[in-house]
C-alpha cells in the first residue's frame, strides 16, 4: 500500500466508522451487562434473606410473623417464604444464565480493548508515526477481535 494521503484518509475513515459502531454498542450493551449482574447479585442475596428468618429463628420466628400480618396459619409464612426464595433464585438463575449464555460481558470487554487499541491506532496515523501498511494490518488486527460489531453505516 502507498503513503499517499488518500489511503491514510479512508484508513481513519474506517477506524472512525468503526469506533462509532463500538460506542453504540456499548452504549446499549454496558448497562444490559450491569443490569443482569445486578438482577443476579441481588436475587441471590435476597433469597438467602428471606430464608435465614427461618433458619435462623424457626418457630419463634414464623410465629411472630404470623402474628405481625394476622395470618390464621403459619404455614402460610413458610408458604410465602418459600415462594420468595424460589422466585428470587429464579430471578438469579435466569439473568445469570442470560448474560452468559449472550457472553455480554465478554463482549462488553472486547469492545472496550478493541475502542482502545483504535484511539491510539487513530492517534499514530494522524500524527504519521505508522506507515499506512501497518496500520492497516493493526487495523484488521484490532477488528478481528469484535466480529459481532458491524461497522456504523456512513453518514
Amino acid at each position: 500500500m502507498s503513503e499517499d494521503p488518500q489511503a491514510r484518509q479512508e484508513l481513519s475513515a474506517r477506524i472512525e466508522q468503526r469506533r462509532a459502531a463500538l460506542t453504540a454498542f456499548l452504549r446499549s450493551a454496558r448497562p444490559r451487562r450491569n443490569r443482569l449482574a445486578n438482577i443476579s447479585i441481588v436475587g441471590s442475596a435476597l433469597a438467602a434473606l428471606v430464608t435465614v428468618g427461618p433458619a435462623a429463628g424457626g418457630t419463634r420466628f414464623t410465629g411472630a410473623v404470623q402474628g405481625l400480618f394476622s395470618l390464621r396459619d403459619d404455614s402460610l409464612v413458610w408458604r410465602i417464604l418459600c415462594l420468595a426464595a424460589v422466585l428470587l433464585s429464579l430471578a438469579a438463575a435466569l439473568a445469570t444464565n442470560l448474560a452468559n449464555s449472550h457472553a455480554v460481558a465478554d463482549h462488553v470487554s472486547a469492545a472496550e480493548a478493541c475502542n482502545a487499541e483504535l484511539d491510539g491506532l487513530e492517534t499514530a496515523l494522524a500524527f504519521g508515526n505508522l506507515p499506512t501498511e501497518n496500520a492497516v494490518d493493526l487495523y484488521r488486527q484490532y477488528v478481528a477481535k469484535v466480529p459481532f460489531i458491524e461497522d456504523a453505516p456512513r453518514s
